[in-house]
């Protein structure tokens, strides 16, 4: 068997977000094909992306698709930047290399987490993410009163979720958004009363048993990062995300010093060379790699097993199409140091729903592992008569 074209496939940007899916589709000479998503099509990066795919097409042209490590190392040495990490050029290698996993997988007619060792579990507990952009509700609506909060919690309580996500300093009391250079050093205690106010009506709504993850964004620098963890103690936060910049993991290590509540970061990290300090800190209880940035299916594998040498959960981050939720639930199942799935409301809106066949949601906070052969995914009609399409031989 042998890869003859790959097809580029830019999906109709989402209105109510940012995201611009990117999809690529491995072809064979035995009618076999693969897909993967590109990491960074949300908000920015998704067509350098795309043109580096074009630089990389050629080299895997006329290659055997089954020999994916093989492949691997010859983008990631070959390419010149790949070896050096970084978002733009790890997503095209990522996006190549999920494409031939499932399409290995399908030719075999096996679901992928056969081929990557077996299920370790027969359903994957969900936490439902990013309530400060609504839930149930068809698209972002952005929060900022502390009853929208409490409302968005109730919500995906009443869904089935025990476990919620929000990111609780994003904007003012106006809904204006507090950028990165306003939480930097000293940052305003209003800020921080802002912060608390959202995080107490959310705990309110919820009670005691249901379980808060706080998502900074990195917004927040060393010294806010560790007022917010203190302060966010007393309503028993179970973890918080990217309380500083990833790139200094020394900062993570003081964070993790100064407050209980363990600490998580990932989605911006790449390969394991990425990885490497920020697991072997002792800083982090949970790493977050997105499999369209990070290196793909080959990659995500070898850093959830590095991680599980230092006890570090891992959780993909799945904030794309319903390509990635399906390569998510695959590794997922597979690792044995499985930490949650982070169900995006984005993957819960109508519009994302349709660019694929098959719609995967949780139930009872619960996702079952798809059957299907491959990643079980498809994209539906409809996704592609409105894409634009780039086919290389």
């Amino acid at each position: 068997m042998k890869i003859t074209s790959v097809d580029i496939i830019a999906i109709k940007k989402v209105v109510l977000s940012e995201m611009r899916p990117v999809i690529v589709r491995v072809n064979t000479d035995e009618g076999f094909y693969g897909l993967g998503e590109i990491g960074v099509a949300i908000v920015t990066g998704a067509y350098g992306a795309l043109e580096v795919i074009k630089d990389f097409v050629p080299m895997i042209i006329g290659m055997d698709p089954f020999d994916t490590e093989v492949i691997w190392q010859k983008l990631h040495m070959q390419t010149f930047w790949a070896i050096g990490n970084g978002g733009v050029v790890m997503s095209a290698v990522s996006a190549i290399d999920t494409a031939l996993w499932d399409l290995k997988a399908r030719a075999l007619g096996l679901p992928l987490y056969k081929l990557l060792g077996g299920k370790q579990r027969e359903k994957l507990h969900a936490y439902a993410s990013q309530l400060q952009f609504g839930w149930n509700v068809d698209g972002f609506t952005l929060q900022h009163t502390p009853e929208g909060y409490a409302e968005m919690a109730r919500r995906a309580v009443a869904d089935g979720f025990d476990t919620i996500k929000a990111n609780v300093i994003k904007t003012d009391r106006q809904g204006n958004n507090i950028e990165a250079k306003d939480w930097a050093g000293l940052a305003t205690t209003d800020y921080f009363r802002i912060a608390e106010e959202r995080l107490a009506a959310m705990r309110d709504a919820v009670g005691p048993k249901v379980d808060i993850i706080l998502e900074n964004h990195a917004t927040t620098d060393t010294v806010s990062g560790i007022r917010i963890g203190q302060m966010a103690e007393a309503y028993g936060v179970i973890l918080m995300e990217e309380p500083a910049n990833p790139l200094n993991i020394d900062n993570f290590i003081k964070i993790a010093a100064n407050t209980s509540i363990p600490l998580a970061t990932g989605e911006r990290s790449y390969t394991r060379w990425g990885f490497k300090d920020l697991i072997t800190s002792g800083a982090l209880a949970v790493i977050q790699p997105d499999i369209g940035n990070c290196g793909g299916v080959s990659e995500f594998k070898k850093i959830a097993d590095f991680a599980k040498l230092y006890d570090v959960g891992v959780q993909a981050h799945v904030c794309s199409s319903p390509i990635s939720v399906a390569v998510s639930l695959q590794l997922e199942a597979v690792i044995p140091n499985f930490a949650i799935h982070e169900h995006h409301v984005t993957n819960t809106t109508k519009e994302v729903k349709e660019m694929c066949i098959y719609d995967y949601q949780p139930i009872n906070g619960f996702f079952e592992i798809p059957e299907l052969p491959g990643i079980g995914q498809d994209l539906s009609e409809k996704a592609l008569a409105e894409a634009s399409i780039i086919t290389m031989k």
